[in-house]
């Protein structure tokens, strides 16, 4: 994306924090939960934003706060110039034509109880798409057509349907409402890997049709690295790099996205015997308690062996901010040098 267009979402200084209560009878806060904890972000028209990162860094808490389906402890949101923040549900109803999400788990996101129609109308019937219900079959029709079902089976309940098809079900109720958002909460993690190629396709070709823009949650970095424009890398709460595809798969800057990238396994056995991988020591830090100064420092590869006292320490005690390294190429590490890996 180039710099000269206006992002059709904006996240600044997104956060947040689940409280932990304790005390007895009497509970009280006595800490939080930072599950996002000052996340900035920028999606662009027609863009997939690649968000990944190890499991609980926060990357589905950043979704559904966008999506004020968890109202944010603090930042704030802007779809097309307007804030989310501390909208209410009768304020973001409205939005909710604009911006969708499509969940993990495809057999617990459909109403198990409703016919495969009544999942796909609903969200035409309550914003009062139709005109009557001759243009609501029609519609829902149109939609599982869209999504590579057959219009027939709409009287079926979910659970007579495979997880690849569950989760096109999903998607033709999410593009009910026409959006121009969708956030994509791993849309094929809980898919067996033959069915997540057909999803991944269906997605490429209804961006590049109805022209939409994804955030595109996972942790499976093959997949993101087919179907993002950019990729934001997160840690701990925080995005650490973020640039555009392949400048990030070519040439990461940050030694915990170059670890992530070590661990892709590569199809030629020869190279992949070779080359030389990054194994990152430890566990992740506690959301509650993070670690002064850099969050990853703990454990970073280059802090345990190749900087100085006097660099650790500053490691120790300044929070490295998100700095350019090159063209739309940002990454929060002190001491940051290209590194090829893959």
């Amino acid at each position: 994306m180039t710099a000269t267009r206006e992002p059709i979402l904006t996240v600044r200084g997104l956060e947040k924090h689940f409280p932990i209560k304790g005390g007895g009878l009497i509970k009280r806060v006595v800490g939080a939960v930072r599950a996002v904890d000052g996340l900035d972000l920028d999606l662009y028209p027609g863009e997939v934003l690649g968000l990944v990162g190890e499991s609980g860094c926060g990357k589905s808490t950043t979704g559904r706060a966008i999506l004020n389906l968890q109202p944010a402890t603090g930042g704030s949101v802007k779809f097309e110039g307007r804030e989310l923040v501390g909208l209410d549900r009768r304020a973001m109803r409205p939005l909710r034509r604009d911006i969708q999400i499509v969940f993990q788990d495809p057999y617990a996101s459909l109403n198990p109880r409703l016919p495969v129609f009544d999942i796909v109308a609903e969200p035409l019937i309550i914003h009062g798409l139709t005109k009557d219900e001759a243009e609501l079959r029609e519609r829902v029709r149109t939609l599982v057509e869209t999504v590579g079902l057959n219009p027939e089976h709409t009287n079926r309940y979910p659970a007579e349907f495979s997880g690849g098809q569950r989760q096109r079900i999903g998607i033709a109720r999410a593009l009910a409402l026409e959006p121009k958002v969708l956030v994509l909460d791993e849309p094929v993690s809980a898919l067996d890997v033959s069915i997540q190629a057909g999803v991944i396709n269906l997605l490429e070709d209804l961006k590049e049709r109805l022209g939409l823009s994804y955030l595109f949650i996972a942790h499976d970095l093959s997949v993101v690295r087919h179907i993002s424009d950019r990729v934001a890398v997160m840690y701990l709460g925080k995005i650490i790099e973020v640039a555009p595809r392949d400048e990030l798969f070519d040439r990461p800057t940050h030694p915990y996205t170059q670890a992530l990238l070590s661990a892709i396994p590569l199809p030629d056995p020869r190279m992949e015997r070779s080359r030389q991988r990054i194994i990152i020591t430890g566990d992740v830090p506690s959301p509650a308690n993070p670690p002064s100064g850099c969050r990853f420092r703990t454990r970073c590869q280059k802090f345990a062996g190749e900087l100085s006292d006097t660099q650790r320490e500053k490691c120790i005690t300044v929070e490295p901010p998100l700095e350019s390294r090159g063209p739309a190429h940002q990454s929060a590490c002190h001491y940051a040098a290209a590194t090829k890996v893959l």
